[in-house]
């Protein structure tokens, strides 16, 4: 990272729902609040804020235990991130925004908006999760993954040389490799948070297809075509079907923006300038 991009990065943190959230902010122009996947943190957007803070605001959040934020008595899960994520839109008084949502921060994301209608105008869904119709065996596989996680924080000594294993397949492309190393090096710290994450990923509530559909704000679906944990083949019908909305994709794992950088640039920015002029 160029140092004259670090001179312009404010770093801070924000009491929510007392929990004191770490928050980057980058750049200027309309605010674009970045929402993170479970184990990764606010520095998954650092270069995307480096390419594009010219013209926009990036402010990325760090989740509970993730990151440079402490963690929390509260588990893991989407309603309980989007309680957090519209906690910030209020205390910085955010307005106009466009909501970049990776992975449980998508379904953070959907469920801010559906509580935050009047300050959100746009939605970037990044390989979200919450969106594919549930049945026993994603129910089944939620809660293998969580059983492997909570393992993991029991002190299993396998369990980094797995997780390396595994986020090859997550970020398979090496222009996400800079940022897969520093994921895979925090993996035990980021083991307990995974595994509330991924059990909550279980429970019927984690069906937000009904939120996404009572939505009426514009959409793009960014959706990296190599995720076989979210494959786009079980989304796209939903996608398809959900009014105005934008679809590209990407020869990706689970974040395009990390994986494929020019190719999501070009989507995002012709996205954001088709949104209604901000207010202020």
């Amino acid at each position: 990272m160029s140092e004259s991009f670090e001179s312009t990065v404010s770093r801070g943190s924000v009491s929510i729902l007392g929990v004191d959230l770490s928050l980057t902010r980058c750049g200027s122009g309309p605010p674009v609040v970045c929402l993170h996947a479970t184990g990764h943190g606010a520095r998954d957007f650092d270069r995307l804020a480096q390419r594009l803070g010219g013209d926009f605001t990036f402010i990325a959040l760090d989740w509970p235990g993730q990151g440079e934020s402490p963690r929390e008595a509260a588990p893991a899960s989407a309603e309980r991130y989007a309680a957090l994520a519209g906690g910030v839109l209020e205390a910085l008084d955010l307005r106009d925004v466009i909501f970049l949502g990776n992975s449980i921060g998508g379904a953070a994301a959907i469920l801010c908006t559906a509580n935050h209608a009047d300050r959100v105008r746009g939605l970037v869904l990044c390989n979200t999760g919450g969106l594919i119709p549930p049945n026993l065996f994603i129910r089944m596989f939620c809660r293998h993954m969580a059983r492997r996680f909570e393992k993991a924080a029991s002190g299993d000594a396998g369990f980094p040389a797995w997780f390396r294993r595994y986020y090859q397949q997550v970020l398979p492309r090496p222009e996400a490799a800079w940022r897969r190393e520093e994921i895979v090096a925090g993996c035990e710290k980021a083991a307990p948070v995974l595994a509330e994450a991924w059990r909550s990923f279980a429970e019927p509530e984690a069906d937000i297809r009904p939120v996404l559909r009572g939505l009426r704000i514009p959409i793009l679906f960014a959706w990296g075509l190599r995720d076989r944990i979210l494959p786009w083949f079980l989304v796209r019908g939903l996608a398809r079907r959900t009014p105005g909305a934008r679809i590209a994709l990407f020869d990706a794992g689970h974040a395009a923006f990390l994986e494929t950088p020019e190719a999501f640039d070009a989507a995002f920015l012709d996205f954001a300038r088709s949104l209604p002029r901000p207010k202020t």
